[in-house]
Protein backbone atom coordinates (compact mmCIF):
# COMPACT_ATOMS: atom_id res chain seq x y z
CA UNK A 1 0.00 0.00 0.00
CA UNK A 2 1.28 3.10 -0.85
CA UNK A 3 1.82 6.09 1.56
CA UNK A 4 -0.54 9.26 2.04
CA UNK A 5 0.55 12.12 2.07
CA UNK A 6 -0.12 14.32 5.55
CA UNK A 7 -1.13 18.23 4.94
CA UNK A 8 -2.08 20.45 7.55
CA UNK A 9 -5.19 23.08 7.95
CA UNK A 10 -3.31 26.35 8.54
CA UNK A 11 -5.60 26.62 12.51
CA UNK A 12 -4.04 23.03 13.12
CA UNK A 13 -0.73 25.29 13.84
CA UNK A 14 -2.52 27.05 16.53
CA UNK A 15 -4.04 23.79 17.66
CA UNK A 16 -0.59 21.95 18.27
CA UNK A 17 1.19 25.09 20.01
CA UNK A 18 -1.39 25.01 22.96
CA UNK A 19 -0.44 20.82 23.31
CA UNK A 20 2.15 20.47 26.13
CA UNK A 21 5.47 19.20 24.88
CA UNK A 22 5.54 15.95 26.46
CA UNK A 23 2.31 15.32 24.45
CA UNK A 24 2.76 16.73 21.43
CA UNK A 25 5.53 14.65 20.44
CA UNK A 26 2.85 11.85 20.99
CA UNK A 27 0.16 13.52 18.69
CA UNK A 28 2.71 14.07 16.28
CA UNK A 29 3.99 10.86 15.61
CA UNK A 30 0.34 9.62 15.99
CA UNK A 31 -0.61 12.00 12.84
CA UNK A 32 3.15 10.48 11.01
CA UNK A 33 1.42 7.16 11.34
CA UNK A 34 -1.84 7.87 9.42
CA UNK A 35 0.47 7.83 6.35
CA UNK A 36 0.60 4.82 6.65
CA UNK A 37 -2.64 3.43 7.97
CA UNK A 38 -5.42 6.34 7.26
CA UNK A 39 -8.32 4.04 8.55
CA UNK A 40 -6.29 2.53 11.84
CA UNK A 41 -8.05 0.75 14.56
CA UNK A 42 -9.78 2.97 16.73
CA UNK A 43 -10.44 5.26 14.37
CA UNK A 44 -14.13 6.43 14.14
CA UNK A 45 -15.97 8.41 11.02
CA UNK A 46 -17.92 11.15 11.98
CA UNK A 47 -21.59 10.85 11.99
CA UNK A 48 -22.99 13.25 9.08
CA UNK A 49 -19.55 14.48 7.88
CA UNK A 50 -16.61 12.63 5.43
CA UNK A 51 -14.19 13.31 8.29
CA UNK A 52 -12.39 10.36 10.64
CA UNK A 53 -11.48 10.90 14.80
CA UNK A 54 -8.43 8.94 16.15
CA UNK A 55 -7.48 9.65 19.71
CA UNK A 56 -4.12 10.18 21.13
CA UNK A 57 -4.13 9.83 24.85
CA UNK A 58 -6.61 12.74 25.64
CA UNK A 59 -6.33 14.71 22.58
CA UNK A 60 -8.39 13.85 19.18
CA UNK A 61 -7.14 14.55 15.47
CA UNK A 62 -9.79 14.90 13.36
CA UNK A 63 -8.97 14.45 9.65
CA UNK A 64 -10.38 13.73 5.80
CA UNK A 65 -9.22 11.22 3.82
CA UNK A 66 -8.79 11.52 0.19
CA UNK A 67 -7.92 8.00 -1.15
CA UNK A 68 -7.91 9.09 -4.70
CA UNK A 69 -5.20 11.37 -4.39
CA UNK A 70 -3.47 9.72 -1.42
CA UNK A 71 -3.59 12.58 1.02
CA UNK A 72 -4.96 12.82 4.74
CA UNK A 73 -5.92 16.10 5.50
CA UNK A 74 -5.74 17.38 9.46
CA UNK A 75 -8.66 19.30 9.97
CA UNK A 76 -8.28 20.04 14.23
CA UNK A 77 -6.57 18.81 16.95
CA UNK A 78 -7.50 18.92 20.49
CA UNK A 79 -8.57 17.92 23.48
CA UNK A 80 -12.28 16.85 23.55
CA UNK A 81 -14.07 19.96 24.42
CA UNK A 82 -12.26 21.86 21.53
CA UNK A 83 -12.34 19.59 18.73
CA UNK A 84 -16.48 19.63 18.03
CA UNK A 85 -16.82 23.13 18.26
Amino acid sequence: MAAYEIYFKESVEKDLREIPRKDLKRVLQRIKSLAAEPRPSGCEKLTGQSRYRVRQGRYRIVYSIQDEKLTVYIVKVGQRKDVYR
